[in-house]
């Protein structure tokens, strides 16, 4: 926030009395008054006494023409939901005289708080002073601070003067993110390191790249046809490894989760894709966000420049606004998909009907491997909590379904753990039926 002038004259003065202040005046006048009535010298004297206390309040900071700018600095300045974040404001008084008493307030949504208050004796000139609080949102969200308020008072209480900056900031409270074990996904090359993923089906770069010649260069990298065109020895780069490509696909639809606020089957879903996308670049895969609408996250423009990161970032920060939509299938996504090349699919869904699920099924051929998160979203509504076989069939029929197309299917009920379920991810049969696969 850059500094900002204090407001001056008369009339604002007088819109800025207090109560106390407003009292004063009032009473003062009328004893001037009844002075005046009655014919007592004494009681106007004491009218005119009251009234001027006020007045000269008025005068006192009206006339003030010091300047004060402020800034404004979060800790961290992406904060996970359920966990605190703090604001530290700074109040600077760039002018050459001393400030009266100052009080702060910040304005920040209700979700976070209560507005902060903050109550500054003097700032000496050139002078600051730093104040911060905290804010705490079990809502993911981008969350407006500011602009701060600032409001001057005399020493008596009798005038007060208001300013509000015009800068603000942006708090992104993010989902959970949570640690997850290393597992050999399905169709990862075996008899390989650890510390770089691969995947059968890599959409690397095989474009030759080239430089001069050198000396101690092996001729047989001398790239013949560049030579004759630049008319200097080419030769071409080292190869560039291939990178393990993988797609995040997370299911918005209204219509395929259940429950509401951050105990809803959505909420467990944006948690497991931001916990599951982590994961994966931690491990070396440029990974991408795909939603049902179609929408890809880092998009095509982005390619693959990004460090993991910096694509961590985007993710968690689409992931922060993301919410349900209105789509009645997972059409969308399949294009993004096809054009995303073969890789590893880990998509985390909702409830699916007959067409999606046979959608689903075709589409496997297309990855190179290919683990769903797949959701019980009867359990989210508490239709299956206490009788687990009730109304479950057609949801034991999809994923069966999708075991035999060769999806890698992790069942999830309401309390399952993202990390118990992951670490049944590597297993190279398809996973056991489905409350002993999903850890009860």
């Amino acid at each position: 926030m850059g500094p900002s002038d204090e407001p001056s004259g008369l009339r604002a003065g007088l819109r800025g009395l207090t109560t106390r202040g407003r009292s004063f005046l009032a009473a003062g006048l009328t004893a001037v008054v009844c002075a005046y009535l009655l014919g007592q010298d004494a009681l106007l004297r004491v009218g005119v006494l009251l009234a001027i206390l006020p007045l000269a309040a008025v005068l006192l900071l009206a006339n003030t023409r010091y300047r004060v700018a402020s800034g404004r600095r979060l800790s961290p300045h992406r904060a996970v939901a359920g966990q605190e974040a703090r604001v530290h404001l700074r109040v600077d008084n760039v002018s050459r005289v001393p400030t009266g008493l100052l009080l702060l307030e910040d304005k920040v949504p209700y979700v976070l708080g209560p507005r902060p208050r903050f109550v500054l004796d003097r700032v000496e000139p050139r002078g600051h002073r730093e104040v911060s609080y905290r804010v705490r949102s079990d809502l993911r969200g981008r969350y407006p601070l500011g602009p701060l308020q600032l409001r001057l008072s005399d020493p008596f209480g009798m005038c007060e003067l208001n300013r509000s900056f015009a800068a603000s900031d942006v708090l992104t409270v993010v989902p959970q993110v949570l640690a997850l074990p290393y597992v050999r996904l399905s169709g990862e090359w075996a008899g390989q390191g650890e510390s770089h993923a691969r995947a059968l089906a890599l959409a690397g770069d095989d474009d030759v790249i080239l430089r001069e010649y050198r000396a101690g260069d092996d001729l047989r990298r001398v790239h013949w046809k560049s030579t004759a065109r630049y008319g200097e020895l080419m030769v071409r780069r080292e190869e560039q490894p291939r990178k393990a490509r993988a797609t995040v696909l997370l299911d918005t639809r209204e219509i395929g989760h259940r429950g509401s606020g951050p105990a809803s089957s959505f909420e467990w879903a944006v948690s497991c894709a931001a916990s599951v996308a982590a994961h994966l670049l931690e491990r070396g895969y440029q990974t991408r966000l795909l939603t049902d609408t179609g929408h890809a996250v880092p998009g095509t423009e982005g390619g693959g420049g990004h460090s993991a990161a910096d694509t961590s970032g985007v993710i968690l920060d689409a992931l922060a606004v993301v919410d349900l939509s209105d789509g009645a299938g997972l059409s969308r996504a399949e294009e993004p998909l096809r054009a995303g090349g073969e890789g590893l699919l880990v998509a985390v869904l909702g409830e699916l009907d007959e067409e999606q699920t046979a959608r689903l099924a075709r589409l496997r051929g297309r990855t190179g491997g290919a683990v769903v998160f797949l959701l019980d979203t009867g359990t989210w509504a508490g239709l299956r909590l206490l009788a687990p076989d009730t109304g479950g069939e057609e949801f034991r029929d999809r994923a069966r379904r999708l075991r035999e197309a060769g999806w890698t299917v992790l069942t999830v009920r309401a309390g399952d753990s993202v990390p118990e379920l992951w670490r049944a991810a590597d297993r190279a049969e398809s996973p056991a039926p489905y409350r002993e696969e999903a850890g009860a």
